[in-house]
């Protein structure tokens, strides 16, 4: 009878692991005696670093490492080749060898990895001593003798690293050839052929091997409990008898009272985090009728009364009563009436027939387990297993076929039947794509499954059904975790990553589907050694050069880097908000240094990190220099432009906020980067200018270190207007204007005589060169008020037509009758030549300048 602490110990698995639980039953219920491809290392530990009763690799106490023991590895390989020689070992046999030799190869690896660091050390102060002479050449004796010294240490030291290097590569071949035997054994189990359970005359045994079951079960418990009656296990029936009491309220009322605390949180409150704590009660679903059950089957212990059979239903029912449990529950999430809960909103009446299927299948995967248990105990015949699991896989692919059917056609509420349109901008249509590509595999798996069983390949067809439900639970556990993220990211930020646009989900399901990785290999028939075998390769590393980057040696940079980086941020910060603005530097020198401070720190940070990680620069400089030429060609104006930056950010000619006119475009500075700067125009758009133009080309900055400026303004007035006047008027805007300064005082500026009119020009200094626009607007709206009631009168241009020969059209129009009509024809004496300075003209026209008058007199 087992404790009742490892019954509890067996609650938090179930719990913890109702997935994993699903798996398990899933290759459990294969509906045979048999094992599935990759239940061969279920019982032996036969993981790379598995432990092993071995002396060889038995755990050391702390301290110095002891020598490895050569002989004795030598005789363990030596037994290990023979047993694969004869060929007869048994998969569990082999993967405990397996274990045994894995276990010495990571001590002769480690064993590698310290006398590599010694020899390297030793090499190191044999180059101190400077290169060994020619021959004929001579050395310090003391040079000499020290060289020697060193010499025989390093070729000491390289010994065990040898005998190491071999012992490892056998040690690596033996565990390839026990790979590829178990691998070869699994694959012959796989499509060994069984009997067929379309054989009529297989059918009543079937029937009588159950019917036998189940009376040698009763039979056994009916003994039992005459034999408890008599005995003195009575004393334990009170204490069973509530164990079974409790157990049986959590087991029938369990699930209500978890669906009613859910449906309160539901329809109680919509506040932030309603999401977090409605999926943390809705998972009483699960641990309340697991709980229940577990008191069940320990109250029923307790008294004794069960028989063998008793006894192995009893352990393995709360593990299927766990697994029924959680896939209902995650059914339910995954295809919850509620919109915003369910996890895969299909059409209603869909989830509604989907949750049916998968509380079905649940029930099938106890029924394969109940099955299993009574033929390992009862000895079926393999015709017997052959036809149960037929039974089984047959109804388990006819709800496969129909969840599949289902799968392929899913689609939202009120959605069309292409939904084209609506997957571009709905990423749940994204779910509903990935579950129409596993609806048809689903319906491939469901239509193949019992044609293999039919034909008498039992382990193929449980491999394509039972692995097949458990991915689907691996799924919509995924679903369920992704979900749970963004309630708790609601909770803590108090908007959901929707609104906030956080690549938090992303990262999580990223994560999420790295992690479901070697759970999903595992399903489909990976052993425990194929991932450790895989992972330990993973973290050997690739070499560069003579360096050897190992996924460990990325993270150890990765976490160093990020650690420089945030200092560098709050240094900067630190720098922007509280040291640099109690000095006297200027704003464009702050951002300098802050900006100075970032490159140093980050290129500080990537060098500590480089040499935590044990990188070796050094070995990359030939692949650098071979690729630094056409670098170089690909990225010289990168380059440029990135030394301008710098020398933007250490001599200053412009900052950030400064007015500058760079070529066409003229703004404010708003930001410079290492490659260029960002400007924006009075347009309110930002122009990108690469900072070599800035350095190279011809910037005006208008700002820069003050925000004095001059405003010219022109004004022109028409000829025969009192001059003095003009100038006094225009004196007297340009002096009220508050934004003008009186040193230097504003001066007007007689130009001369124009073409149109006579010019003359305002200028004036501003305080603030940035209000120009304004200034000048308002000196001009002046001006005009000011000629106006003065009298004064501002010229438009205007232009004359001078003819030649004019007396032809003056002919034309006596013998029409008609007066010439028009003004400004020249006389018939008058040189058209003398009227125009602007080069020859038609035959027949001549050009010049009117006098400005805005009555054209």
């Amino acid at each position: 009878m087992r404790p009742l602490a490892d019954w509890l110990i067996r609650v938090a698995l179930v719990l913890c692991l109702g997935a994993g639980a699903a798996l398990a039953q899933g290759a459990d219920g294969a509906g045979g005696p048999g094992t599935g491809p990759g239940a061969a290392s279920d019982a032996t530990g036969g993981g790379a670093g598995g432990a092993t009763q071995n002396s060889l690799t038995d755990a050391q106490p702390s301290g110095p490492r002891p020598e490895i023991d050569f002989d004795l590895w030598d005789q363990l390989a030596s037994r290990v080749e023979g047993i694969l020689d004869e060929g007869s070992a048994e998969i569990p046999r082999l993967e405990a060898l397996r274990a045994e030799v894995a276990a010495f190869r990571d001590r002769l690896n480690s064993q590698q990895n310290e006398q590599s660091a010694r020899t390297a050390t030793l090499q190191s102060q044999i180059d101190a001593l400077g290169p060994a002479p020619a021959e004929g050449e001579t050395e310090a004796p003391e040079i000499a003798q020290r060289r020697a010294q060193l010499t025989a240490q390093l070729e000491e030291a390289r010994a065990p690293i040898v005998a190491a290097e071999e012992a490892f590569t056998r040690a690596d071949g033996i565990i390839r050839e026990i790979d590829a035997t178990i691998r070869a054994r699994a694959t012959e189990a796989l499509f060994n052929r069984g009997p067929t359970p379309l054989n009529p005359a297989l059918w009543p045994e079937a029937v009588e091997a159950v019917i036998g079951s189940a009376v040698g079960f009763v039979t056994e418990t009916d003994r039992e409990i005459a034999r408890g009656l008599l005995s003195d296990n009575r004393i334990n029936v009170p204490l069973a008898s509530f164990l079974l009491l409790v157990g049986l309220i959590l087991l029938l009322r369990g699930r209500s009272w978890a669906e009613r605390g859910a449906g309160w949180l539901r329809n109680a409150t919509r506040r932030r985090g309603t999401g977090v704590w409605r999926t943390l009660a809705s998972f009483g679903m699960v641990v309340l009728p697991v709980g229940g059950i577990v008191l069940i089957s320990v109250g029923a212990q307790m008294t004794g009364y069960a028989g063998p059979r008793g006894e192995l239903l009893l352990e393995r029912l709360p593990i299927w009563v766990g697994v029924f449990a959680y896939i209902r529950w995650l059914a339910q999430q995954t295809f919850s009436p509620d919109e915003e809960e369910a996890t895969l909103p299909l059409e209603g009446s869909r989830r509604t027939e989907a949750r049916y299927y998968f509380g079905a299948l649940a029930l099938l995967m106890i029924l394969s387990g109940v099955t299993v248990t009574f033929s390992r105990a009862d000895g079926y015949s393999d015709g017997v297993n052959a036809v149960l699991s037929f039974a089984i896989v047959t109804f388990a692919s006819l709800l496969l076929f129909r969840l599949g059917t289902i799968f392929r056609r899913a689609r939202l509420e009120g959605d069309s039947e292409d939904g084209a349109e609506e997957e571009r901008h709905d990423p749940m249509h994204f779910r509903l794509r990935l579950a129409r590509v596993f609806g048809r595999l689903l319906t491939l798996s469901a239509l193949a499954a019992p044609i293999f069983s039919a034909t008498g390949l039992q382990q193929v067809a449980q491999t394509l059904t039972f692995p097949m439900i458990a991915t689907m639970v691996l799924a919509g556990t995924i679903l369920l975790l992704l979900r749970f993220i963004g309630d708790l990211y609601k909770l803590i930020v108090g908007h959901s990553p929707q609104e906030t646009n956080s690549l938090i989900p992303v990262f999580a399901g990223f994560s999420l589907i790295l992690a479901s990785i070697p759970a999903l290999a595992l399903i489909w028939g990976a052993r425990v050694a194929d991932l450790t075998e895989l992972w330990n390769t993973f973290l050997a590393g690739f070499e560069i050069g003579e360096s050897v980057i190992s996924p460990a040696d990325f993270l150890s940079f990765l976490l160093v880097f990020m650690l420089g980086y945030a200092v560098t941020r709050g240094t900067q910060t630190g720098l922007r908000a509280t040291v640099l603005p109690k000095t006297r530097i200027d704003i464009g020198g702050q951002n300098a240094i802050v900006a100075g401070v970032g490159y140093l720190g980050i290129f500080l940070a990537a060098l500590v990190a480089f040499t935590t990680a044990g990188i070796d620069l050094s070995s990359l400089a030939i692949v650098a220099g071979a690729l630094s030429v056409g670098i170089g060609f690909g990225l010289q104006n990168i380059v440029s432009n990135f030394v301008s930056g710098i020398i933007l950010l250490i001599e200053r000619p412009i900052g950030e906020g400064d007015w500058i006119a760079v070529g066409d475009n003229m703004g404010f500075v708003k930001d410079i980067s290492v490659r260029s700067t960002r400007i924006e125009t009075f347009d309110r758009f930002d122009v990108i200018v690469p900072n070599s133009d800035l350095v190279t080309g011809t910037v005006t900055n208008y700002t820069r270190g003050n925000t004095l400026g001059r405003l010219i303004v022109p004004v022109k007035v028409a000829y025969g207007s009192d001059t003095r006047a003009v100038h006094r008027i225009l004196l007297s805007i340009a002096r009220a204007h508050p934004i003008v300064m009186m040193n230097p005082e504003p001066y007007v500026y007689f130009k001369g005589f124009g073409e149109n009119g006579i010019e003359f020009e305002i200028r004036v200094i501003l305080s603030d060169i940035l209000e120009i626009f304004e200034v000048q607007t308002e000196m001009n709206h002046q001006i005009a008020e000011r000629f106006a009631a003065e009298g004064i009168r501002i010229p438009i241009p205007q232009r004359d037509l001078w003819l030649r020969n004019p007396e032809t059209l003056q002919g034309g129009a006596a013998e029409s009758g008609k007066p010439p009509e028009g003004r400004g024809f020249a006389s018939p004496d008058q040189s058209p030549q003398s009227m125009t300075d602007k080069g020859p003209l038609p035959d027949n026209v001549a050009r010049s300048t009117g006098g400005g008058d805005p009555d054209g007199e």
